[in-house]
C-alpha cells in the first residue's frame, strides 16, 4: 500500500506562475492509491514504463510543472506517457480544462480523467489535432490501456467505498 498523506496541499507551476492546490479528499485519496497499487503491479517488469509516486512533480515545458495524481514515464526519456487526473470538486475546472489544455499543446500520448462525481473515467488518446477523446467509462467497463497489457481495472471497483 503506498504512504502518502492525506490532506497535504501541493503546488503546480504554469507558465512560471506558481498555483498552491488543496489537499485531495479521503474519497480521492482511495481511488489515488487503487490506481497506483493497480498500476504499479502492472508495470512490473516493463522496462520501458516507469511509475512516478503520487502527484511527482513534472517538468511539462521549461516553466511548467504539474503533479498529476499518477505519472507514467518512459524509462529511456522520462517523458510523461500518461498522466492520470483525478478530478477534484473544489476546482474541478483547473483539472478539467486548464491541465487539459497544457496536455494537448505538449501532444500527451495518454490522458485519464477520473471524475468521482460521476463515478467514470474519460479517456484521451494524442493525435495530430491535439487530444481525442476515446471512451467514456462506467459501471462495469474496465479501464485499460494497450501499452501496459497487465493494467485492467474494473471501473465500478474503482470508485468503491
Amino acid at each position: 500500500m503506498l504512504s502518502y498523506v492525506v490532506g497535504r496541499p501541493y503546488e503546480e507551476t504554469i507558465d512560471g506562475a506558481t498555483l498552491p492546490r488543496s489537499a485531495p479528499g479521503e474519497r480521492h485519496e482511495k481511488i489515488c492509491d487503487r490506481l497506483h497499487r493497480e498500476m504499479a503491479a502492472s508495470v512490473n517488469g516493463l522496462a520501458a514504463m516507469q511509475l512516478l509516486p503520487p502527484r511527482a512533480r513534472v517538468q511539462i515545458t521549461r516553466t511548467t510543472f504539474l503533479c498529476p495524481d499518477l505519472a507514467l514515464v518512459t524509462a529511456a526519456t522520462g517523458k510523461l506517457f500518461l498522466a492520470i487526473e483525478i478530478v477534484s470538486r473544489e476546482d474541478h475546472h483547473y483539472d478539467t480544462v486548464t491541465k487539459k489544455e497544457i496536455y494537448e499543446q505538449v501532444r500527451l500520448p495518454r490522458l485519464w480523467m477520473v471524475d468521482p462525481r460521476y463515478d467514470n473515467v474519460e479517456t484521451y488518446h494524442s493525435f495530430e489535432f491535439g487530444l481525442q477523446l476515446k471512451s467514456i467509462l462506467a459501471g462495469s467497463e474496465v479501464l485499460s490501456e494497450k501499452l501496459v497489457p497487465q493494467f485492467k481495472v474494473v471501473v465500478t471497483d474503482l470508485f468503491a467505498s
